[in-house]
C-alpha cells in the first residue's frame, strides 16, 4: 500500500475513535452545571465521571493514530480525512438509534466519499515543515490567541457568543498542526522537542474541549459541530499550504482537482455534521435539554 493511502486508512481509524470518544464524552457534558462554562473546572467535574474518562481514552487512542498518519501522509490529506468519522456516526445513528436518514445525509455522504478519494489520489508529497521555527511560532501564537479570546471576553463580563464555537475549531486546528510538528520531530529523532509538542497538543486539546463542551451546554449540536469542523479543516489546511510547504502545484492530477476534492469533502462534512441523526450520536440524544444552573 502506498504511504498516502496507508495514511488515509490510519486517519479514518483515528476519526472513528475520535468521534466515538467525543460521543461518549458529550453524554456527561450535557449534564454538567452551566456555572463551569469556559472554566477548567468543567474538565475537573467531568473527569470524576467514569464514562467520560472512557470517552477520553478513545479520543487519546485516536490522537495516537492521528500522529502515526502524519508520519506518512501530508497534513492536507490527514486533517480533512478526520471528518470521515461523521459517516461512522451516521451509521450508528441510523442502525442503533433508529434515527431517520434523509436526502441531506445521502447527498453529504455522496460528497464526502469522492472528496476523500480525490485528496488521496491527488495528495502532495509528505513534507517535513519547511518554515522557520519563528514563522511557525508566530502562526501558532496568532491561532492560539484567537482560540482563547472567548475566555478573555468571559473574564471581562462579556458574552462570547458564537466566538466560543470558533474557539473550539481553532484550538482543534492547533492540535492538528502541533501533531504534525510532533510527527516531524519524531521522524527526525528529536525526542525532547516531540515531548514539548505533546504537552502543547494536550493544552490545545483542553481549550478546544472546554470550548466545545461549553457551546454544547447552550446550543444544539447541529449548530455547533459544523462550525467547529469547518474551522478546524480550513485553518489546518491553510497552515499546510503556507508554512509546511506542501506543494499543490505538483500533485498527480493538479491543484484544481485537489482543491475541488477538499471543498467537496469539507462541505459534505459540514452538512453531515448538522444532521440530527449525527448529532444524536455525537452529542447525546438530549440535544435540546436545558443544562443545570
Amino acid at each position: 500500500m502506498k504511504p498516502v493511502l496507508l495514511g488515509v486508512v490510519t486517519a479514518v481509524l483515528a476519526a472513528i475513535l475520535y468521534n466515538a470518544g467525543v460521543a461518549i464524552q458529550a453524554l456527561d457534558a450535557r449534564e454538567a452545571p452551566a456555572r463551569h462554562a469556559l472554566r477548567a473546572s468543567l474538565l475537573t467535574a467531568l473527569a470524576a465521571r467514569p464514562r467520560w474518562l472512557v470517552g477520553t481514552g478513545l479520543v487519546t487512542l485516536g490522537w495516537g493514530l492521528h500522529a502515526v498518519a502524519l508520519l506518512i501522509a501530508p497534513l492536507t490529506v490527514v486533517q480533512p480525512t478526520l471528518a470521515v468519522g461523521l459517516v461512522f456516526l451516521l451509521v450508528v445513528g441510523a442502525y442503533v438509534l433508529r434515527e431517520q436518514v434523509g436526502a441531506r445525509e445521502i447527498v453529504a455522504v455522496a460528497a464526502i466519499v469522492p472528496g476523500l478519494a480525490g485528496i488521496a489520489l491527488t495528495a502532495p508529497a509528505h513534507t517535513p515543515t519547511q518554515a522557520s521555527a519563528g514563522a511557525v511560532g508566530v502562526a501558532l501564537t496568532a491561532l492560539g490567541s484567537a482560540a482563547i479570546l472567548p475566555y478573555l471576553l468571559s473574564r471581562l463580563g462579556r458574552r462570547p457568543g458564537v466566538a466560543v464555537i470558533v474557539s473550539s475549531g481553532l484550538a482543534y486546528a492547533w492540535c492538528g498542526i502541533a501533531t504534525k510538528m510532533l510527527a516531524d520531530a519524531v521522524g527526525s529523532g528529536a525526542w525532547g522537542v516531540a515531548a514539548l509538542w505533546v504537552l502543547g497538543t494536550a493544552a490545545a486539546a483542553g481549550v478546544g474541549l472546554v470550548s466545545e463542551m461549553t457551546a454544547l451546554q447552550s446550543r444544539p449540536a447541529t449548530r455547533v459541530a459544523p462550525v467547529v469542523l469547518v474551522v478546524d479543516i480550513v485553518a489546518a489546511v491553510a497552515f499546510a499550504l503556507v508554512l509546511v510547504g506542501e506543494r499543490w502545484d505538483v500533485t498527480p492530477l493538479g491543484a484544481p482537482v485537489l482543491l475541488g476534492s477538499l471543498a467537496l469533502l469539507t462541505v459534505g462534512a459540514g452538512v453531515l455534521a448538522a444532521s440530527p441523526a449525527v448529532a444524536a450520536v455525537a452529542h447525546g440524544q438530549a440535544a435540546a435539554a436545558t443544562p443545570e444552573t
